[in-house]
């Protein structure tokens, strides 16, 4: 009879990685609370009745108060229309999420360099000595620390095991360490849809404010007419491009931090793919 050996998914063995069950509350929270944020400042601090000449007496008008002559530069904001606290509260949106991603991203990226922390387990591999490779992983304290983890977890369990061939035993670890990079990658990834919607949507928003300006202010001197009309429709355009320059502004921020934050998770992500490669090519070199 032919003697058949056992398969790579026949190791009696499972998965170390674990997934992170971590809530993302704050991508349905933060959106809500910043545009009602925004609309405090726009309402309470910019439109307070104490900001103009002429607060409209209307109490019925609670909602948007059709207040008149603005005493500061960024009271004028506030006569900027509804798209105003709409466009604030994406400025927040976009701070928010900045901070949430810098405190996630900062924290996969772990301690130390990442090519200093993937030579040295290539060291330690190299000279057989798995635990000091472990207490590297857990020196680094990130997502390549992590994936790193799990592989050589997988990678002590090979090398005692005699019923795999070196191939079949590469290919276990390869599979561990894809489990693991499957886990940690959604975790960078989470929220920058927020950052690149909000870098599209806030021009468009900013615009769409000042055209809207600029209609009630062609309105006003196709209806009274005169050096009045005049001087209230140069008055309505400069307080409608606060729109744009408020859209535009919250564009630049979150253009910037979306790539920033891109770029840094492309080298985590580099190292991960680092951290495989090393894993396989040192056990098929060191365990023939």
């Amino acid at each position: 009879m032919a003697e058949t050996k056992p398969t790579a998914t026949a190791a009696k063995s499972s998965s170390t990685a674990q997934p992170n069950k971590s809530s993302n509350l704050i991508a349905t929270i933060a959106p809500i609370a910043c545009i009602i944020g925004g609309y405090l400042i726009w309402r309470v601090l910019l439109g307070s009745a104490s900001n103009f000449t002429t607060p409209d007496p209307d109490a019925s008008h609670w909602f948007w108060p059709n207040h008149k002559g603005p005493k500061g530069t960024f009271t004028k904001m506030y006569e900027g229309g509804i798209i105003v606290p709409i466009l604030i509260g994406c400025l927040l949106t976009v701070l928010t999420f900045v901070i949430e991603r810098l405190l996630t991203v900062s924290k996969a990226s772990g301690k130390g360099n990442i090519a200093e922390f993937v030579r040295k387990v290539q060291y330690h591999l190299a000279n057989k000595d798995v635990e000091k490779a472990l207490a590297e992983c857990d020196k680094q304290q990130g997502s390549v620390g992590n994936v790193m983890k799990a592989g050589l977890k997988k990678y002590k369990e090979m090398i005692s095991n005699t019923e795999l061939t070196t191939d079949q035993k590469v290919l276990n670890i390869q599979k561990e360490v894809e489990e693991a990079t499957a886990l940690e990658l959604p975790m960078l990834e989470k929220n920058l849809v927020f950052l690149s919607t909000i870098a599209s949507v806030a021009t468009l928003l900013g615009l769409l404010g000042t055209v809207m300006g600029m209609i009630r202010s062609f309105s006003k001197l196709g209806d009274e007419g005169g050096g009045e009309a005049a001087r209230e429709l140069s008055q309505g355009i400069s307080e409608a491009l606060y729109n744009t320059a408020l859209g535009i502004g919250t564009s630049a921020v979150a253009i910037i931090m979306y790539n920033v934050f891109t770029t840094r998770i492309d080298a985590v992500t580099y190292g991960i793919d680092e951290s495989g490669f090393t894993l396989t090519q040192s056990f098929a070199a060191n365990y023939k």
